[in-house]
């Protein structure tokens, strides 16, 4: 099978793309952007250690907002599945400069969604976000009412809605998959997680916004394997799943776990940040019962994990 992956040299994509390429074709396209914030030296740092687990053998530097260069690739490639992982990462990158990330997240998902309808691609997959939900209680499931709360999760809900449309129009097969709080090796140094174990290891302050704040983190190996299951399923046709670990932690929490595998680094409380929605854990019984969706990977031993990776990258601690 072929199987084009846009963001396919990212955190999670150069996942998706290791555990599909022992037996499919998996040709990649990413433009490896420091979307204006992340570090020149860190991004090609990072984009250097993923090319270790990855072959990168059909790989396209091309940005998805090129409409010419999406529909040559796609008629070159023809692929049967196309799994849309190119996106702004987060709420903090697109506020820094929401045109460009309207570019990225709308522009260029119709784009793929255009070449896609050409050329008769049999499936979509886009990668949406839990931040769909904005505010919401543990347990919450994929039928739940998406109330998003700023520019991220609206475009991700956008996203959402246009590859509905696509497909209602065209025949053409979707599945959309919502991760949460996703973290772990080769990530860049920008996210909560980061932030918090880094802090810890240089001795100094986490700083927790929000003391009854919590998330569903998910280790990027978990979300990984849920994605290529769920591409790969035919179970999963025209249908939404939450791809999480299912198990809600305080941030507080977290930070106290971090600072004690670490064995230093102090937790200091502060405000809530209101430009995040209050959010739990998700509920993955559609996503075990479809393709049999498994995390295995805990908080205790994913931080853990985690942190031997940080240890050894020099670069991280000394910058």
């Amino acid at each position: 099978m072929n199987i084009l992956i846009t963001g396919g040299t990212g955190f999670i994509g150069h996942n998706v793309v290791a555990r599909l390429q022992a037996q499919h074709d998996v040709p990649i396209m990413d433009n490896q952007t420091t979307y204006g914030i992340i570090p020149q030296a860190e991004l090609t740092y990072l984009i250097e250690e993923r090319s270790k687990k990855v072959n990168y053998k059909a790989l396209y530097l091309n940005d998805i907002c090129n409409d010419r260069a999406v529909h040559k690739i796609v008629e070159m490639e023809l692929p049967d599945v196309i799994i849309h992982m190119a996106s702004f990462p987060r709420q903090k990158v697109v506020n820094a400069n929401p045109a460009l990330g309207a570019d990225v997240m709308i522009k260029g998902l119709l784009n793929l969604l255009e070449s896609a309808k050409k050329h008769k691609i049999r499936r979509f997959v886009y990668i949406s976000s839990s931040m769909v939900y904005g505010d919401f209680d543990d347990n919450v499931t994929e039928d739940y009412l998406c109330n998003p709360q700023g520019q991220y999760g609206i475009m991700k809900l956008c996203g959402e809605q246009l590859v509905k449309d696509y497909a209602r129009r065209t025949g053409m097969e979707y599945t959309i998959i919502r991760p949460s709080a996703v973290y772990g090796p080769l990530d860049v140094n920008d996210r909560v997680i980061s932030k918090f174990m880094i802090a810890a290891m240089r001795g100094e302050t986490l700083k927790v916004h929000g003391g009854s704040e919590a998330l569903d983190f998910t280790y990027v190996d978990d979300v990984s394997d849920g994605i290529v299951m769920a591409a790969l399923s035919n179970n999963t046709v025209n249908k939404t799943y939450n791809i999480t670990k299912s198990h809600s932690v305080r941030l507080a929490e977290a930070a106290g776990v971090m600072a004690g595998i670490v064995g230093q680094g102090t937790v200091e409380i502060q405000d809530r940040d209101l430009d995040f929605p209050k959010r739990g854990l998700l509920n993955i019984d559609a996503a075990r019962k479809d393709f049999m969706f498994d995390p295995k990977v805990d908080v205790k031993e994913g931080f853990e994990k985690y942190y031997n990776w940080l240890s050894g990258s020099t670069f991280h601690i000394c910058h």
